[in-house]
């Protein structure tokens, strides 16, 4: 890497996102790496949460910081993050895939990779989130979304809200709802995922 870019990148390292952004508008490659180090990975476990699919969620990923990078030159300081702002573009892009999967039949969809590794510690580990995914794949889109978000990618109501275009109020039934459907599908599985051992 050339000395001007890592001089670069280390100045960059302590400003905000959205100091980030305007810096890779203004043509500065080292802050567009950064942010792309800083929001990428939680976009994509966003996405693969939701969508269940790693191909496509890598390809969300993408298209959502595609997006970020030609709204740069317009972006606006002082409203909405860009984290928030890429969660929601993410967030609309995976509900618009799940859409257009609805017409498609259970047997037809492929099963996911599963990408944790094979280490015998893991298998339990393994089971409970596999078993939370089916579980989160039962609830309903929206309640989906506001249970991923809050209690998987720690995001608060404030932000899920401008994250989901919705009211924060909306966001605790959501989430409220969601969190007692996914008690329920998981209630007679605490033995089997070795929670009462």
């Amino acid at each position: 890497m050339p000395r001007d870019t890592t001089a670069s990148m280390t100045a960059s390292q302590g400003l905000d996102d959205d100091a980030l952004l305007a810096r890779y508008a203004a043509g500065d490659r080292a802050a567009a790496q950064i942010l792309l180090d800083r929001l990428a990975p939680r976009v994509l476990r966003l996405a693969r949460r939701l969508l269940q699919d790693p191909a496509e969620a890598e390809d969300v990923t993408q298209e959502a910081m595609l997006r970020l990078w030609q709204i740069a030159p317009r972006w606006q300081a002082g409203g909405a993050q860009p984290s928030t702002w890429l969660h929601r573009v993410a967030v609309n892009l995976a509900t618009d895939r799940l859409r257009k999967r609805r017409g498609v039949g259970l047997d037809e969809i492929a099963e996911p990779d599963d990408p944790s590794p094979g280490v015998v510690d893991g298998m339990m580990q393994t089971d409970r989130l596999r078993a939370l995914d089916e579980a989160l794949a039962m609830l309903p889109d929206r309640q989906r979304v506001a249970v991923v978000l809050r209690h998987l990618e720690g995001m608060n109501n404030p932000e899920i809200a401008a994250s989901m275009g919705i009211g924060v109020e909306a966001v605790e039934s959501l989430t409220a709802r969601g969190k007692r459907r996914l008690a329920q599908l998981l209630q007679g599985r605490r033995d089997d995922l070795g929670y009462d051992r």
